[in-house]
Order: C-alpha cells, then sequence, then structure tokens
C-alpha cells in the first residue's frame, strides 16, 4: 500500500465522521450563503502568459514534516493577496497537513482574490464544504478518482459553481483528465506514489495541453530559476507553498517568482 493509498483511505473516514455530524442535506441548505472571490480561470495566464501564483498556505506535508506548525493562516493569505499573488491555496487536510476548513473561512473573510480547497477529495460533500466555507475552486486528483468518479466530481463542481483544478503527473493522467472535460490541469512534479520531485514532469505535459486548458505547475518551485526554467517549458501558472511559507518574506519572494523570465 502507497502512502497515498493510506491517505485515502483516511481521508474516507474523515468524510465519513463529518457527514454524521453535519448530514449533506443540512451543508446544501448554507449554500445560499456561501461567501466566494472570482473564477480561478480568470486569474491564470495562458501558456506562455505572464507569470501567476497559485500562494499556498500550509503548516506541514508528509514529505517535508512540520514547515511552520503556528502559521497563521489568514494572515498568511493577506500576505499573499498584499503582494499580488492571482489565487491562494488553503491546505485543509489535519493529519498530514495541520490544515482546517476553519483555515479556509478564515482566509475567505480576509481575502478577495480566488480560493482553492487543497485536499484529497473524494466525494460531492467534500465539495459541498469547500463552497460553503468560501472555496472558489477545489482540487481533484486523477490518481485518487479512478473510472468515472473524476467526470462525477468535475460535474459535481460545475453545478456548484466550483472551478476544478484537475491534477495529473504524467501524460497518461493528462490524457484521463482531459478525456473528462478539464479545463484547468495542474501538473504535480512530486510523484505521490514515491514522493520524489522532478520538475521535468512539467516540461513533459505542459506543452501537450490543448490551447484554452490553462497549466499549472505544482511541488518543488523554490526559486526564480526554476520558474525561469518552466517558462522554457510554456509554463505560466506555478503553485508555490513550502518556499512561500519558510521565506522570512514571502511577498519578496513571490514578487521575485513572478518577475522571473
Amino acid at each position: 500500500m502507497t502512502l497515498l493509498d493510506e491517505i485515502l483511505a483516511r481521508k474516507a473516514q474523515e468524510v465519513a465522521a463529518r457527514r454524521a455530524e453535519l448530514p449533506e442535506r443540512e451543508l446544501e441548505g448554507r449554500l445560499a450563503d456561501a461567501p466566494r472571490g472570482g473564477r480561478l480561470e480568470d486569474a491564470l495566464s495562458p501558456a506562455g502568459g505572464p507569470v501567476r501564483i497559485i500562494a499556498e498556505v500550509k503548516r506541514a506535508s508528509p514529505s517535508a514534516g512540520a514547515i511552520d506548525a503556528r502559521l497563521d493562516a489568514p494572515a498568511q493569505a493577506a500576505r499573499y493577496a498584499e503582494a499580488g499573488a492571482a489565487a491562494i491555496s488553503v491546505l485543509t487536510d489535519g493529519p498530514g497537513f495541520g490544515g482546517s476548513l476553519d483555515d479556509l473561512a478564515a482566509a475567505r473573510a480576509r481575502v478577495g482574490i480566488p480560493l482553492l480547497r487543497k485536499d484529497f477529495v473524494l466525494e460531492r460533500y467534500q465539495l459541498l464544504e469547500a463552497r460553503v466555507r468560501g472555496a472558489d475552486a477545489a482540487l481533484l486528483i486523477v490518481s485518487a478518482l479512478p473510472g468515472d468518479l473524476l467526470r462525477r466530481r468535475l460535474d459535481d463542481c460545475e453545478a456548484l459553481g466550483l472551478s476544478a483544478l484537475v491534477e495529473v503527473h504524467d501524460l497518461a493522467e493528462a490524457e484521463v483528465a482531459l478525456a473528462a472535460g478539464a479545463r484547468i490541469v495542474g501538473v504535480n512534479n512530486r510523484d505521490l506514489r514515491t514522493f520524489r520531485v522532478d520538475l521535468a514532469a512539467s516540461e513533459s505535459v505542459l506543452p501537450a495541453l490543448p490551447a484554452g486548458v490553462r497549466g499549472v505547475s505544482e511541488s518543488g518551485i523554490r526559486t526564480p530559476a526554476d520558474v525561469a526554467r518552466l517558462r522554457r517549458a510554456g509554463a505560466a501558472n506555478f503553485l508555490v507553498g513550502e518556499a512561500l511559507v519558510r521565506a522570512p518574506d514571502p511577498g519578496a519572494l513571490l514578487a521575485e517568482l513572478q518577475a522571473a523570465r
């Protein structure tokens, strides 16, 4: 069993427990009052366009361990927004990343730019949670949603007014994402089976995406040199987390990444 398999098994149990506490119908009743920012698609660039950064709020990760256990999620989100981030990703997984849905809601109260719920989404219930807490988009991972589950979750996102960032690691997964109707494809440079990071994943997949599909390079992007390297493959959008959280001045690093050529 891989680490991803373990995470997904835990996630299924977590969702079942939350649904028992707050039934889906009751959650649906809160949709009308759900706050929103803007569409993630509108915040991103086409291939070769200006650099856009999805800045991530995260306290830890399975690969890096603790990054900043005391990180103030809404304050960090505000720093990112003030520094010109195109959107903000908020980790809501607790055991692996130290996040929560409360972080998402608190970030929504502080910033008006698009918010992405980053978690291991398996069920429509989690998309309802995301929308009620103020998310404008949700992460869908191809390797976590086999068969027709990806298409079903994409349909759920559409119905709930959520954008979907569909995450792949290689060309085969990109074909699955595109066949299901993905309009934003994130290339995770980290292999979720081994947790090895290689920017070559983005260099392989991003040039193969059709015009009209927004591509995002994720994981392992730490320096302007990393951005410049991926720009040569046509990358325009980057999801950056650990490097920004560790930076003494995240706004300054964000500006450097945006200026990379």
